[in-house]
């Protein structure tokens, strides 16, 4: 009998795991299904924590999107090899906001409530929207537009595994009234802690803040940014619960769709503006009651595009989004959407253009869901399985093993990830014996998984470039 020892060192394999490249998810996910005791430790929040202090800046996993477009999948993967996450239905939920480890979705039906979804482990929670915003939706006289933010309302928390902490939502929602009536923009901020809405606090100005296309900036702890369709910028501050609205650099015309907000090198608000074959940089100088806008960089996107991405770049060339914690801009042209990371300047294509919309990235360290979390319904414990508490393990049959590593292995090449891991990690238990260290080749389990992992890889026919 020949048998395939894994008995290795957690603190050596466990290094190794941190070493595989963050921007693909396959890797880890392949490497946590080797045995019990690697997706034990790809799946314990330490291993997500030692991926910062490793690697320092998370990888852009992909992004959400307000096309209203149902044959454009709601997330669209940016990483090295295929990946999906199973985001909310972009026919029920208009994607707003990801930070945290959270993505905020406002209702598109009558019930009106916010969602919070975690995409790395998909986990859900709906919070009901203040009871003033659905009576003014009532008034046929008003048009409402409305956008939100979420971010980590834990104290003195550093955001490197925060998602299942505390948390906040600010509202922000412009009244607009037929005829010469004016508009007024409120917000109210919500906490998970006490689970409620506090005093709204409102600003009038003259014309409507629409948010369609832009979501938003979190500047420290303190202040918040959203930019409206027309270029305005809408700055809430957490201490005073303030709200202030002002221009973009060299600001002349409303819907010129030449700005995007950011976060400037100094981790205060930046402003990109796009002219024609140039990204500009700005950032926003506070001195004392004062403030002015000081351009810090000047980009030329003619070296770094490829030949005809810059064909009419007036109407063609926009930036649609900006990844806080990456460092990264999303950026259309007519050859397709890119990332510039503005440290190096390196360019990368990432799909075709979708259009014009609201680009919402997804960073995060990838981290497979440890077992038992997402349950699979299709599998039931034999009838001979142990009763009480602490008592014999559950009898798992071949058959069994076989048609969880046959979904899974579906699952995969689909690129569902998070739903094939637990198919797949019921399957190890199956074949592999409860230490998770011992393969027997004489069984038919112990060839199967060997064979499994030798052709195929447990990716199926995703490349194996680790």
């Amino acid at each position: 009998m020949v048998v395939y020892s894994l008995q290795v060192q957690a603190p050596f394999f466990e290094e190794i795991l941190l070493r595989l490249p963050p921007d693909d998810p396959a890797c880890l996910l392949r490497a946590s299904l080797v045995c019990k005791a690697w997706g034990c430790a790809v799946s314990r929040p330490g291993f997500r924590r030692r991926l910062h202090e490793l690697h320092r800046a998370p990888p852009v996993l992909g992004f959400l999107h307000g096309c209203d477009d149902d044959r454009i999948p709601h997330f669209t993967p940016t990483t090295a090899s295929s990946f999906s996450l199973a985001a909310p239905d972009s026919r029920s939920w208009r994607a707003l906001d990801c930070r945290h480890g959270r993505a905020l979705f406002l209702s598109k039906g009558d019930a009106q409530e916010l969602l919070l979804w975690e995409p790395t482990t998909g986990a859900q929670q709906r919070v009901p929207l203040p009871v003033s915003y659905d009576v003014i939706c009532r008034y046929e006289e008003v048009t409402v537009y409305a956008t939100a933010a979420v971010f980590c309302a834990a104290d003195g928390c550093d955001h490197r595994d925060c998602f299942t902490g505390p948390f906040g939502v600010l509202f922000v929602f412009c009244v607009e009234q037929d005829g010469d009536g004016g508009c007024v923009t409120l917000t109210r901020l919500y906490s998970s802690e006490t689970d409620s809405w506090d005093e709204p606090s409102w600003i009038f100005h003259d014309l409507p803040m629409c948010f369609t296309f832009y979501s938003s900036v979190l500047v420290g702890r303190s202040l918040l940014y959203f930019m409206s369709d027309d270029g305005c910028i809408l700055e809430y501050d957490f201490a005073g619960h303030d709200l202030t609205v002002f221009d973009p650099p060299n600001y002349e015309s409303i819907y010129d769709g030449r700005y995007n907000i950011m976060l400037a090198e100094d981790g205060g608000l930046g402003v990109s503006q796009r002219m024609d074959q140039q990204l500009k940089l700005w950032t926003r100088v506070i001195e004392g009651a004062d403030a002015r806008w000081v351009l810090s960089r000047v980009i030329y996107l003619q070296n770094l595009l490829p030949d005809g991405a810059l064909v009419e770049p007036a109407s063609s060339l926009c930036v649609l989004g900006f990844a806080e914690g990456a460092n990264v801009l999303f950026m259309t042209t007519v050859a397709g959407l890119f990332t510039i990371e503005l440290q190096s300047e390196r360019m990368r294509r990432v799909c075709d253009d979708h259009a014009l919309c609201n680009l919402i990235p997804i960073v995060s360290f990838y981290t497979p869901v440890p077992r038992g979390e997402q349950k699979d319904p299709s599998f039931e414990p034999s009838e001979d399985a142990g009763g009480q508490e602490g008592g014999v393990e559950e009898k798992k049959t071949v058959g069994q093993a076989h048609q969880l590593f046959d979904n899974g292995s579906n699952i995969i090449k689909e690129g569902g990830f998070v739903g094939a891991f637990d198919y797949i990690s019921h399957d190890l238990e199956n074949r592999v014996p409860p230490n998770g260290e011992v393969v027997s080749e004489s069984t038919d389990m112990g060839v199967a998984l060997y064979e499994a992992r030798e052709v195929t890889g447990p990716l199926g026919d995703v490349p194996k470039t680790a």
